[in-house]
């Protein structure tokens, strides 16, 4: 599985920690940025990482910033993302199984390093459940659809 990255000056130890896990634990990816500390603005990192994703050239991607907000903001603008804000492996568990969300953002000033890497371990290693919840998942990209014309 190849995962997209990004992020801003604010979630960069973050993300690089979460190369560190990838490596270690056979997963592919690319890396959109940012590279160093310097302030710089999310929308330049998350929006290409999201359309890698949205494009099939990455099958799942994490972002990151301060909060995770910004970088899941951005990411949801692309058609064809479903990107899940988590703090928890709960949510991270649950976002694939019934939101077959393809997109994990998180803030590195929210979670510490190694409980993130745990949210990242329950994102890529939960499968989407299919039954009812694709019913709601098409009702997600119908939307999607209605208002990205």
């Amino acid at each position: 599985m190849k995962i997209a990255l990004a992020c801003d000056h604010g979630g960069l130890n973050l993300k690089n920690a979460i190369i560190e896990y990838l490596k270690n634990n056979g997963y592919s990816y690319e890396d959109f940025g940012t590279y160093s500390a310097d302030s710089c603005d999310y929308p330049d990192y998350a929006l290409p990482a999201a359309e890698a994703v949205a494009g099939g050239d990455c099958e799942r991607g994490i972002v990151v910033c301060s909060t995770g907000i910004g970088v899941s903001i951005v990411a949801n603008k692309v058609p064809g993302v479903r990107c899940a804000h988590c703090h928890d492996t709960y949510c991270a568990e649950f976002t694939r199984r019934h939101n077959d969300a393809n997109m994990l953002a998180m803030g590195e000033k929210v979670v510490g390093t190694g409980y993130a890497l745990k949210i990242v371990e329950a994102f890529l290693n939960t499968e989407f459940e299919g039954g009812r919840h694709s019913r709601r998942v098409d009702k997600i990209t119908q939307i999607e659809k209605k208002y990205s014309k």
